[in-house]
């Protein structure tokens, strides 16, 4: 549970400095370096497919840096009272109260993580035209459905799979 919520955290994280790459002109980086991959997770691949101007790039990239620098003292917070709690042994006194502190604060910071997102997405989303909504409506469309596919495809071959190890 703890490595999902980890996990969580920092795609969350993931997805917002993607998003910040994606805002950028073309040509600059965001400050992120050497591009990390800003292509592969998230919304980005949607934000370069809705043609934006200059103007809301440079919005967005603003609205995704104030997050970002919102709720990094957060993040780093819950970062070291985790490797604090990861350096204790169960034998220690103070090991379940560790644990269950630990488990507040990660419950906290996952309530944090998805308002957060949510205001995000609707500053986000306030920035957008009617027809770059619209667009980004069928883009989602689209992925559900190819989500749906790939999940019918998986049942499909993981059925057959199945059956064709058991006949061996």
């Amino acid at each position: 549970m703890r490595k999902n919520i980890t996990l969580g955290l920092i795609l969350t994280s993931a997805m917002a400095l993607t998003a910040i790459a994606v805002a950028a002109p073309a040509g600059q980086d965001a400050g992120m370096g050497h591009g990390h991959h800003s292509h592969r997770h998230g919304q980005g691949m949607g934000f370069q497919k809705l043609n934006l101007t200059d103007a809301q790039r440079a919005s967005i990239k603003q609205i995704m840096q104030s997050s970002f620098a919102q709720n990094k003292t957060q993040w780093q917070a819950l970062r070291q009272q985790r490797s604090a709690f990861e350096s204790m042994t169960p034998d220690q006194v103070g090991y379940q109260a560790a644990a269950a502190s630990l488990a507040q604060a990660e419950a906290a910071a996952t309530q944090v993580r998805v308002q957060q997102k949510a205001n995000v997405r609707a500053q986000i989303y306030a920035v957008l035209t009617p027809t770059q909504k619209a667009q980004m409506a069928t883009m989602k469309q689209e992925k559900q459905a190819r989500r749906a596919e790939w999940k019918q495809f998986k049942a499909q071959h993981a059925a057959s799979s199945s059956s064709s190890s058991t006949a061996q």
